[in-house]
Parts: C-alpha cells; sequence; structure tokens
C-alpha cells in the first residue's frame, strides 16, 4: 500500500541531494510532489525522473529567503492543489568560516535561507493546513545542531534554530491536526561531500559508531515515515538519523 498516495507534498531544496532522494521517495509512496528550488536547472531533472518513473512530480522556482517569492510558490500550490499536505523544510546553504574570519555577509546569508527560509515557507503552508484540519511538516536540523562544529558558527545557529522553532509549532500547531518533526542528519554523502578528499571522509566515516557515512536515501526514508500515518503520534521530535555520531 502506497503510504503517500494523493497527498500534496512540497519539498524546499528538492533539486539535489537529500531533497531530490526525498522527493523521489514520497513520489514512489504516490504523493503529488512539488519540487521547489531555487536551481532551476536540477529542479527540472529531478521533475523529470520522478515523471519518467511514472511519478507525479511538478517544478517551482523558489528563492526561499524571500517573502514574496515564497507566497508565490504556495498560491501556485493552492490554485494547482488546492492545499498542502505535507512541507519538508529542506533547502539549506553553507558558508563555512571560523569565528575570526566569517564576514557579517556569510553569517546573514546563511540565517536567511536555513532559518528565516524555514519560517516563512512554514507560516504559510501551516494556515493551508490549518484551513483542511491536518498536516504535516518536517524541518531539516543536523547532529551538529546538538554538539557543534568548527567553523560553522552560522550554520550550527541555524540548525539549533530550527529545532527550537520545531518544538514551538509542535505545541502551537498540534490543536489544528498539524504535527511538526524534524530530523538532524548525520554524515551523509550528497554532492556536497563528493568534493572533499577520501582521506577527509574516511576521519569522518570513522567517528560513526556504524563505520560509514549515511546515504540521501536514508533519510529519506525518514522523512517518509515521519510524514505517514505510521507516524500519527510523533509530534515535537528531533529524529537523529546519524549512525550513532551523537552517542
Amino acid at each position: 500500500m502506497l503510504r503517500l498516495k494523493n497527498r500534496v507534498a512540497v519539498i524546499t531544496g528538492a533539486g539535489r541531494g537529500i531533497g531530490r532522494a526525498t522527493a523521489i521517495k514520497f513520489a514512489a509512496e504516490g504523493a503529488r510532489v512539488v519540487i521547489a528550488d531555487y536551481d532551476e536547472s536540477s529542479g527540472r531533472d529531478t521533475e523529470i525522473f520522478i515523471k519518467n518513473n511514472s511519478g507525479d512530480a511538478t517544478f517551482h522556482f523558489v528563492n526561499v529567503a524571500e517573502e514574496a517569492a515564497v507566497q508565490d510558490l504556495f498560491q501556485f500550490v493552492k490554485n494547482t492543489f488546492q492545499g498542502v499536505d505535507i512541507l519538508v523544510n529542506n533547502a539549506g546553504i553553507l558558508q563555512d568560516a571560523t569565528l575570526k574570519k566569517m564576514v557579517t555577509e556569510q553569517f546573514d546569508q546563511v540565517i536567511q535561507v536555513n532559518l528565516r527560509g524555514v519560517f516563512l515557507c512554514t507560516q504559510i503552508a501551516a494556515e493551508m493546513m490549518r484551513e483542511q484540519g491536518s498536516g504535516v511538516i518536517l524541518n531539516a536540523s543536523s547532529v551538529v545542531a546538538h554538539y557543534g562544529n568548527f567553523g560553522q558558527t552560522n550554520y550550527v545557529a541555524s540548525k539549533a534554530g530550527v529545532i527550537g522553532m520545531t518544538r514551538v509549532w509542535a505545541r502551537e500547531l498540534a490543536k489544528d491536526g498539524i504535527r511538526v518533526n524534524a530530523i538532524a542528519p548525520g554524515f551523509i554523502q550528497t554532492d556536497m561531500t563528493a568534493a572533499i578528499p577520501e582521506k577527509v571522509l574516511q576521519m569522518m566515516a570513522d567517528k560513526v559508531p556504524l563505520k560509514r557515512m549515511g546515504t540521501a536515501e536514508e533519510i529519506a526514508n525518514a522523512y517518509c515515515f515521519l510524514a505517514s500515518d505510521e507516524a500519527s503520534y510523533i509530534n515535537g521530535a528531533v529524529l537523529n538519523v546519524d549512525g550513532g555520531v551523537v552517542i
């Protein structure tokens, strides 16, 4: 049985990596997927891949840091699908530097996308979900939100903030039939990690009790579970999918 049959799922940053894997997984489980991404090329590629595999997908350009663009995205969703059942706030960027070397622009860019973008998307989606009396909101945090990471003041701040917002919204929106949860991925093999030297990747894997990095598909599987009715009594949780690295 398809776990997400006919549910409308908006996934930000769905052109690459974890977002792409999540879009593919959701479509395979019967969801009608809106691929919301700033990179039109990769977003269109994900759309085509899903359609070629008998899935339902539509690409829509969005910069989640811009309020007008987010409003346009959800107006499109409302006009096309009449509502939204699942929102996955996956879009995120990196601008790494030590505290001494980080410039204000680097800090602001990451906060704008990784934190403000999650707020903007959720605020509009939650209102649409409230009108229909149900919905699921899933936020992308990170294991670094739990223990920090060298050279990532901005990124860690954004991902820790996502956890805080997740717990606030889980309290505020539950009465309207909306569940809000987050996933904190560990070291995951994606396009971003592909450029990292093999020696460094091995060092990262060695820190994990399972002695390997995770895959985007493993994160997508966790998102799918939380989006489905199988997780109907899970609200306000932060699920670490990290091979045990935070133990």
